[in-house]
């Protein structure tokens, strides 16, 4: 289970979190079996959709964050409830590429930087918000942060990091969210810019055993600050039988008696969390013989 600990400076001028993914990304990677680059992107989307989903105000609100880059992993998908509770795939879950020069896997070279980054606020009222901004980098942290900029005009830093072990597991995952408030003053500024300049990378610290209260307080150095609330997020798919029933209604008789195998059987698997649910012919032919009555 990962922690996101959610902080506001006392002067009012500097919202922070810091959220431990590395129980999320772990379970996702054991789900999804990626290769590393692609589990180093999908973790990141996740970390960010899951600190982006506890800002949402509604208990049925849900953030989805959708790249599209162009790239061999092809898209990528997040979504967070507002507990910051996520799941997520990649397309294509295998992607074997060089690593970049510094010897990081190269993120940027799998997601793409020919395409965009949709984020899709959900209320479950009317119809949802969907924000669209051009890739800066395909590194994923740098669109957060100009997706903020372009259609929310918050001044953001987004750090994301997922170290992968030899083996594919995850090692430590992990995220960094601040966002200035209205009317922040120059020298608040100031000293956020640098306290940012010399914070080691959100893996480094992780690994180094630092909680997400004790990353806050390097970033937010000389700002004294007050926790607003702590949560305790998990990969989490909310699919089920009921849902999978509920999307064969758009399909007609005709298709429903279509649909079954050699062996009058249908599987449907779930995207983000690999379940199978099975349907039998007889059970497809009660559904036909509903949608002709």
């Amino acid at each position: 289970m990962g922690k996101i600990t959610r902080c506001i400076t006392q002067d009012g001028c500097v919202m922070a979190m810091v959220l431990d993914s590395t129980d999320i990304v772990a379970r996702a990677e054991q789900i999804h079996k990626p290769s590393a680059v692609v589990t180093a992107a999908l973790g990141r989307l996740l970390t960010a959709a899951s600190m982006m989903g506890v800002m949402m105000k509604g208990e049925k609100d849900s953030i989805t964050l959708k790249l599209a880059g162009g790239g061999p992993v092809g898209t990528v998908m997040a979504v967070s409830d507002s507990y910051g509770n996520v799941r997520g795939y990649a397309q294509e879950p295998v992607v074997e590429i060089p690593l970049k020069v510094n010897g990081k896997l190269d993120v940027s070279g799998a997601v793409g930087t020919e395409g965009f980054l949709y984020v899709i606020r959900d209320s479950g009222e009317k119809e949802p918000y969907i924000g669209c901004t051009p890739l800066v980098s395909g590194e994923i942290a740098e669109d957060v942060t100009s997706y903020y900029a372009t259609s929310e005009q918050t001044p953001t830093v987004c750090a994301l990091g997922v170290l992968v072990n030899p083996d594919l597991t995850v090692k430590t995952a992990g995220g960094l969210l601040i966002q200035l408030l209205p009317f922040c003053p120059e020298d608040v500024i100031d000293q956020l810019e640098k306290n940012i300049a010399t914070l080691p990378p959100m893996t480094e610290l992780l690994s180094a055993g630092l909680t997400p209260e004790d990353i806050l307080a390097r970033a937010l150095t000389d700002m004294p600050f007050d926790i607003l609330d702590t949560y305790e997020p998990a990969y989490r798919c909310n699919c089920s039988r009921e849902k999978v029933i509920g999307a064969f209604a758009t399909l007609t008789a005709k298709e429903l008696r279509e649909m079954p195998d050699e062996e009058g059987k249908v599987e449907a698997t779930c995207r983000f969390c690999d379940a199978v649910y099975r349907f039998e012919r007889e059970e497809l032919e009660r559904m036909a013989v509903d949608r002709e009555g």
